[in-house]
């Protein structure tokens, strides 16, 4: 018996250390690919793989390799900065390789075929390398496939059909790729598939029907592509999907009815397509719904009654659609609602009171609508409101003073309306109102003393408006404000200098006003200042030099047009804005903390017209001085001010030359400088203007040729009318060495030379017959030239005497030459 016993241990060792054998030669044969692999990466000295050397034993030292019965089942090294390829993965040596995730890491290059040599893979996840090139369809083989992962990417070229026989895998995650082509039919295969990830690809063509068959699918996700085409019905039948996302695609035609069977439904994110139709009363079954988003769409009639059953819903977009009629008072019984976007519509009657119950509330959009009646005081028992919007409605009434008691409210948009009365004084006790915009309405009165306390206000914005009294004077040092739009009021008195203390302040328009003050220079100090807007007020005086080495240093935008400035244009005004001299810059366009809710934009008089720029501070670079009383020189400065593009003069009385200096602004498009005392001729270098389309030089004293180029051969008459003394298109046939014109033109000047020297012969023989009826008939012709207005004949009578004189002493200066020069040569 023992004997048996000694004889079946002894086996028992025997087949242990054969086992063992054989388990650590298959554990070296592996642990040698892994290194030749590991060679082939360009960070040699990377901290997590050092453990990865001949004298260690792979299956427990090595970091992210996990073996099961002495063979690689599990390579982690997610995360591990590693940088190269899977090029030189040995995938035959590793057969027995389960679970592969080299996630977050910088592996490039393609996916090699032999991938498919990997018989027992379960598990694959490359997100967030830089893989490029195609999935092989190699992949198809792995029949043990239960999840691949390959998110964030560069792989391209289309699916492959092959996927299709993974009749195990789970999760396929193929987003943020630039992958192309349709989404394969076979797919539908997939019956345990519960993750479909495609999103943020280059897909196109319809979204399969075959996908209807996924009963396992728990989130389809196909947003940011190109797919076309119609929601299939048969999307209604994936009974377990909680996530439904198709937004930012082409899709069109109504929402299948279907969809309204998804009772697991969490999200339904459809959101920036075509469709069109109404909203299905059937969404009103998913009870479990979270988020509702339709919005970019062309969705039309009226938003359904039913939604108003969605109890756990917290979010509602239908912004930017065609919607119609009232908006459900039901809405205002959803009482987990905290996102409620409804802008941009046809919606119409008034907003219900039951919306006071929404008291989780912290979003509300329902600008661009045509809501009536006045705002329900209910309003004001939202509490956790942070956003309200209720721009270009037909809301009528006054601004609730209950409104001050929203203590979270950070924005308050409820411009283009026709609310009256005065600005509720209450608002300034919101303490986190970062934007407030009752700009277009027909409020009145004074503007509160204690709105320039609001040290986190931003954007100011009253503009057109019957606001009468002072400005505040209390701007407080800390100022967060970036924008203050008082355009349009009655406001009066002077510009508060406290203002100096808003460093952050980048808009300043306070036109068409009755403000009353000298040039505010000491609003050159502020850094950030990009806009100033003083149009249409009693300013008056001259605009003093400053001390200062740098002044308005970010302006793009300076509007002091319809004023009283008077005095010669300092040349320190202009040297240092450097804002308008750099062309092609990146400008940053304010963002506010409100979530960009607020777009700047002011009235600016370009190429003779008036027109509203949005986005004003980085479209556009604006002088304009027209209609004030300045003298002297037009500064010569001014033509390195590159990024010019509207420069208005006009209605001044500025004199001397054109400076020559303005053929810099290559990017002009609107130059105005008519109505002053400007003279000389139009300087040649105007003419490479090649951005110019709006010139108006008009009633000047400016004389001699118009230049020619591409542009000006563009310009009409009346860009030039009141210069008697220009000449060459478009007011005369010809000028100076034109060789087109210029044969018409010398005849058309020798028949009106001639016509004038008879006119001028028998004017001066009649005013000249004596000291009785000839000297009667002279003095009748001047004055009748004179009292019908038409002096362009005895101007051309005065240039005919001064041409006479000239030649006779050019002709008495070359008589004296050439007997001078006879003399030399004798």
């Amino acid at each position: 018996m023992m004997m048996v016993s000694s004889k079946t241990f002894s086996s028992l060792q025997f087949f242990t250390l054969l086992y063992l054998f054989t388990v650590t030669f298959a554990s070296t044969d592996e642990a040698t690919a892994l290194l030749k692999w590991k060679a082939t990466f360009k960070n040699q000295n990377n901290s997590l793989l050092a453990s990865w050397t001949p004298r260690t034993n792979a299956c427990r030292d090595w970091y992210g390799v996990i073996c099961f019965n002495g063979r690689v089942n599990e390579l982690n090294i997610i995360n591990a900065s590693v940088i190269g390829t899977l090029y030189a993965f040995l995938f035959s040596s590793l057969p027995f390789l389960e679970n592969i995730n080299l996630s977050m890491n910088n592996f490039s290059g393609t996916i090699p075929p032999e991938i498919g040599n990997l018989t027992n893979l379960v598990y694959l996840d490359l997100n967030f390398n830089q893989i490029s090139g195609t999935i092989p369809p190699q992949i198809g083989s792995l029949a043990k496939f239960q999840i691949l992962r390959i998110v964030d990417n560069h792989l391209n070229g289309s699916i492959p059909e092959e996927i299709g026989s993974l009749r195990s895998l789970t999760k396929l995650s193929l987003g943020r790729n630039f992958l192309t082509g349709s989404i394969p039919a076979s797919l539908g295969n997939l019956s345990n598939l519960s993750f479909l990830l495609l999103y943020e690809n280059q897909l196109s063509g319809s979204i399969p029907e075959e996908i209807g068959y996924l009963r396992s699918l728990n989130v389809l996700h196909l947003g940011n592509n190109s797919l076309n085409g119609s929601i299939p019905a048969s999307l209604g039948n994936l009974s377990n999907l909680s996530g439904f996302y198709l937004y930012n695609n082409q899709l069109s035609g109504s929402i299948p009815e279907e969809i309204g069977y998804l009772r697991s439904l969490n999200v339904l994110h459809l959101g920036n397509n075509s469709l069109n139709g109404s909203i299905p009363a059937s969404l009103g079954n998913l009870s479990n719904l979270s988020g509702l988003y339709l919005y970019n769409n062309q969705l039309s009639r009226s938003i359904p009654a039913s939604l108003g059953n969605l109890n756990n819903l917290s979010s509602l977009s239908l912004f930017n659609n065609q919607l119609s009629g009232s908006i459900p008072e039901e809405i205002g019984y959803l009482s987990s609602l905290t996102n409620l976007y409804l802008g941009n519509n046809s919606l119409n009657g008034s907003i219900s009171a039951s919306f006071g119950n929404l008291r989780n509330l912290k979003n509300m959009t329902l600008n661009d609508n045509n809501i009536t009646e006045e705002i329900p005081s209910s309003v004001c028992n939202l509490t956790s409101l942070e956003v309200l919007f209720m721009s270009r409605n037909n809301l009528t009434g006054k601004v609730p003073q209950c409104l001050g008691n929203i203590s979270g409210l950070k924005v308050l948009v409820m411009s283009h309306n026709n609310l009256s009365g005065e600005i509720p004084s209450s608002i300034s006790n919101l303490t986190s109102l970062q934007i407030l915009d009752l700009g277009r309405n027909n409020l009145e009165g004074a503007i509160p003393q204690c709105f320039g306390n609001i040290s986190t206000l931003q954007v100011f914005d009253m503009q057109n408006n019957k606001l009468s009294g002072s400005l505040p004077t209390n701007f407080s040092i800390g100022s967060s404000l970036v924008s203050l739009n008082l355009h349009g009021n009655e406001l009066e008195g002077e510009i508060p200098r406290s203002l100096a203390n808003c460093k952050k302040l980048e808009v300043l328009n306070l036109g068409d006003n009755h403000l009353k003050d000298t040039f505010p220079m000491w609003l050159g100090t502020l850094p950030e200042l990009r806009v100033l807007r003083l149009t249409s007020n009693k300013l008056h005086g001259p605009i003093r030099s400053s001390g200062a080495e740098i002044m308005f240093p970010d302006l793009r935008i300076m509007d002091l047009s319809y004023n009283a400035f008077s005095k010669d244009l300092p040349k320190s005004l202009f040297q240092h804005l450097k804002g308008m001299r750099v062309m092609n810059q990146t400008m940053k366009v304010p963002s506010y903390e409100g979530g960009g809710a607020y777009e700047d934009s002011i009235v600016v008089v370009s190429k003779g017209l008036k027109l509203e720029v949005v986005r004003i501070l980085s479209l556009y670079t604006v002088i304009d001085l027209s209609n004030n009383k300045f003298e002297g020189h037009i500064p010569s400065v001014l033509g390195v001010l590159i990024a010019l593009r509207v420069l208005n003069m006009s209605h001044n009385g500025l004199k001397g030359h054109i400076p020559p200096s303005l053929g810099n602004l290559s990017v002009v498009e609107s130059l105005d400088l008519s109505f002053n005392r400007l003279s000389g001729e139009i300087p040649q270098q105007l003419a490479s203007l090649t951005s110019l389309e709006f010139l108006n030089l008009s009633h000047n004293y400016l004389q001699g040729c118009i230049p020619q180029g591409p542009q000006f051969l563009t310009f009409e008459s009346n860009s030039y009318e009141g210069n008697d003394g220009l000449r060459g298109f478009p007011v005369s046939k010809g000028c100076g060495n034109d060789p087109v014109s210029e044969t018409n033109y010398t005849v058309s000047a020798l028949e009106d030379q001639e016509r004038n020297s008879e006119f001028f012969n028998d004017f001066w023989k009649a005013a000249l017959m004596g000291y009785g009826s000839g000297l009667c008939i002279g003095l009748s012709i001047i004055y009748f030239l004179i009292s019908t207005g038409n002096l362009r004949w005895l101007a051309r009578i005065i240039e005919e005497l001064e041409h006479k004189i000239i030649m006779r002493r050019r002709k008495k200066q070359r008589g004296q030459g050439n007997y001078r020069g006879r003399n030399n040569r004798f």
